[in-house]
């Protein structure tokens, strides 16, 4: 009787072992699966303002418009399971429609060994969006960095001059993700060199 009742626990025990060990595999996935399933559904629904994932070239004609401002804010949202410092160059700053605008986002990797990371964007109010252009993003990129490796990460945009007149405000946040499992190719790890900004006065550290 005593067999009987210690062989029930021990069976009832590798149920509940296979579960757990199911159970982990499964959230182990499905983080590496957010990136794409945020992709998908932004591009479908077209929600949380995000921004092309595609440089655009910049115009050659295009000259700002002096009459009005736009206040710029940069926030970052690190992962907190990904051993990266991640954070704007500035807070914010003031920025004419139709003016080209260098900045950048740094990123200084905890770890002991390399790490890549995808920063996905988004800018709110969603309407801003489409007004918002990327001519350089670390975000189309993967974003591979060295232990203790730091990186100052380039961003330049502009905003187009038809923005309509009641965005008085637009936030650019980049959410990181930790895809280092995912890639199946060697990637430089080369660091990022600094480039002259083409405008950084009125930015806000």
């Amino acid at each position: 009787m005593q067999d009987d009742i210690e062989n029930n626990k021990q069976a009832a025990n590798r149920k509940l072992t296979l579960k757990l060990l199911g159970a982990t595999v499964a959230m182990f996935g499905f983080g590496f699966a957010l990136v794409p399933i945020y992709d998908i559904m932004c591009e479908a629904l077209g929600i949380n303002g995000k921004t092309s994932s595609e440089a655009v070239e910049q115009p050659t004609a295009l000259t700002p418009d002096k009459t009005r401002t736009i206040k710029v804010e940069f926030i970052a949202h690190p992962n907190p399971s990904m051993a990266w410092d991640f954070k704007p160059q500035v807070a914010s700053m003031e920025v004419h429609p139709g003016e080209v605008i260098q900045t950048a986002y740094l990123a200084y990797n905890r770890a002991n060994h390399t790490i890549v990371g995808q920063a996905v964007p988004s800018v709110s109010p969603g309407l801003g969006a489409s007004y918002f252009n990327k001519v350089e993003c670390f975000c189309f990129n993967k974003q591979p960095l060295v232990a203790q490796g730091h990186a100052e990460m380039p961003l330049i945009f502009y905003i187009e001059r038809d923005i309509p007149d009641s965005i008085h405000t637009l936030t650019l946040s980049y959410t990181l993700y930790d895809i280092t499992d995912t890639v199946s190719e060697p990637i430089s790890t080369a660091q990022i060199q600094p480039q002259p900004a083409i405008k950084q006065e009125g930015a806000t550290p």
